[in-house]
């Protein structure tokens, strides 16, 4: 069955001399990895050049059910970045984030509302020109709720802590390790409700803003299966010390 579809590029890992493996997010068909053939030159008509993490494609391949492997019938670019892969920052923001979402999303099924929101979610970085320091966190919280592990804050009393494991508050403290207590509790409730629209207003100090992405990215290992420890976080510390 031919597909043509809508596509963030995940990632891109070299293959052998002549392919690499790329994963993408569809829109369509949801993560799917396709085999793509090098060219030996840079040529005009080298369809390789645009499986570029975080890349917003519109492609066209043949589906097969239970097929390991696509290969990709074609290919174009449906939104060139004209400031994200030149803007220092923004460039660290989406290195991260191409390493967050490939693990965040590899197993996914097709879901048109959230790729609709990835999609918009980096036209916005891209044309952002201020007020974008947070963008990585608030993509990350939101994104919890197209998972179906978005923290539950209704249960919210002074004095409970947030269990990680359950995504909830308790007042009781849990037997495991995995909890948050005090102001960090408390402060669950405002995360969930960050934005694009009110990030700008949650002014973070460098400290704070590395141990929400710490816990952030707890929360994730402890929700989706396998989700690693993320080697790009360290470069992201670096660029807002």
């Amino acid at each position: 069955m031919l597909v043509k579809s809508r596509a963030l590029v995940l990632s891109r890992l070299r293959h052998n001399d002549t392919s690499d493996i790329a994963c993408l997010y569809t829109e369509a068909k949801g993560s799917v990895s396709f085999v793509v053939r090098k060219s030996k030159t840079r040529s005009v008509g080298d369809m390789s050049i645009l499986f570029q993490p975080l890349n917003l494609l519109e492609i066209e391949w043949d589906y097969k059910e239970n097929q390991s492997l696509a290969v990709v019938r074609h290919v174009h670019c449906c939104y060139p970045y004209s400031r994200l892969p030149y803007d220092p920052v923004k460039a660290a923001m989406a290195s991260f984030l191409s390493e967050f979402l490939y693990y965040a999303l590899r197993k996914e099924q097709a879901n048109e509302g959230l790729y609709e929101y990835l999609a918009s979610s980096l036209q916005w970085l891209d044309m952002a020109e201020r007020g974008f320091s947070n963008f990585h966190l608030a993509l990350q919280v939101r994104l919890t709720m197209f998972l179906g592990i978005m923290p539950n804050i209704s249960d919210y009393m002074s004095g409970a802590v947030f269990d990680m494991q359950d995504a909830s508050y308790a007042m009781q403290v849990p037997a495991h390790g995995y909890y948050l207590k005090g102001r960090e509790a408390a402060f669950v409730r405002l995360l969930v409700r960050m934005d694009f629209n009110n990030m700008r207003f949650f002014c973070f100090s460098t400290p704070q803003r590395s141990r929400l992405l710490d816990l952030i990215n707890a929360y994730y290992r402890l929700h989706v299966p396998y989700f690693p420890v993320l080697k790009s976080i360290e470069v992201l510390r670096e660029v807002f010390s």
